[in-house]
């Protein structure tokens, strides 16, 4: 069976050069010859530092998790998708404007992507990111599917940073942006992607002008799970964009990192007005928020004291076409609370 899984690796690797994907770290300018490029291209796109040229736009794509897997609903290709993996969590996909995209696309696996599913996809560009799919640890990353002839995409958000463990290297919404005209340009979709920024930042703004003329800011903390440290959102997560531009204040903004763990000390210390849920995992947001208020050492943060406690979903928060959407749903609940 190992044998026969090497001979099918080789067999794609092969098969699926005509992607014509060619990283090019030093700027040579080299492409494969492999394939004569399709009318458009070549296409050189850069994504987290690493410029790529490609001789013609993918035409198997499997996504890894639900944000991503709408950015390219958004898109509008799903004739380009083999089928995404996204877990069987707790969002709404009935009513959001691309659910034509998940009764299209085949939904792989609701466990954790890798190789040998890409393989039997038979797919020729993966997008995913690091720690939404990608991984050191688990082998799956763009280095080891270019050996298979494999394309890939890293999710901005998640772009390592260079420092250690951290990642983002750009504002969040920036992030959604940038990938939207990015795959635009690869897949030959630019005025899509385009129109796509306009009414998300047409929709941020007037989320916006309808908040309260006085300038005063709640404090937000935004809490994904954890009991002995909480799971948190920093500079470069879509909580901080989602906060400030609804009109609160981050109190981690300061947190150069994306996702990452704090102690409870800090949260005391900072004291949110308001907590955002997270609502994702195996613990729902009704057992995260008795939690919180059950919590002996936040008793005393103004959140907890005055139950001011919103949920948003996990596609809402990550980098997702979802994010506008959560900005003015929490700047309508955030209209509520004074700020200091």
């Amino acid at each position: 069976m190992r044998a026969a899984r090497t001979a099918v690796a080789l067999l794609t690797a092969l098969a699926l050069t005509g992607c014509g994907a060619k990283v090019s770290n030093a700027g040579d300018g080299k492409r494969s010859e492999a394939a004569k490029p399709a009318s458009g291209y070549p296409v050189t796109i850069e994504n987290c530092g690493v410029k790529t040229t490609y001789d013609r736009a993918p035409r198997r794509v499997v996504t890894n998790d639900v944000g991503i897997t709408e950015i390219m609903f958004a898109l509008g290709l799903e004739d380009r998708m083999a089928g995404y993996v996204a877990p069987d969590y707790k969002g709404d996909r009935e009513d959001v404007p691309w659910k034509d995209g998940y009764d299209r696309v085949p939904w792989l696996s609701k466990k954790q992507i890798n190789q040998e599913l890409v393989l039997d996809a038979k797919a020729d560009f993966v997008f995913a990111g690091w720690n939404y799919g990608f991984g050191e640890g688990n082998g799956f990353t763009p280095a080891a599917l270019k050996k298979l002839g494999i394309g890939s995409y890293v999710l901005t958000e998640s772009c390592h940073s260079g420092t250690g463990a951290a990642r983002g290297v750009m504002p969040p919404l920036e992030a959604l942006y940038t990938d939207l005209r990015t795959l635009g340009r690869l897949f030959g979709v630019e005025e899509r992607a385009e129109k796509l920024v306009a009414g998300f930042k047409k929709r941020v703004a007037d989320a916006q002008a309808q908040l309260p003329a006085d300038g005063k800011r709640p404090t937000v903390f935004l809490y994904d799970d954890g009991k002995d440290k909480p799971l948190t959102a920093g500079a470069y997560a879509g909580p901080h964009d989602i906060i400030t531009k609804a009109g609160g204040d981050h109190v981690m903004k300061d947190l150069k990192d994306s996702w990452t763990t704090v102690g409870w000390e800090t949260v005391v210390e900072r004291d949110p007005d308001v907590i955002v849920i997270n609502n994702y995992g195996n613990v729902s947001a009704q057992q995260k928020k008795e939690f919180l208020l059950s919590y002996g050492p936040l008793a005393g943060v103004s959140a907890v004291k005055n139950k001011r406690i919103f949920v948003l979903d996990y596609v809402d928060l990550v980098e997702s076409p979802r994010n506008p959407a959560a900005i003015a749903a929490l700047a309508g609940y955030l209209k509520g609370v004074r700020g200091r």
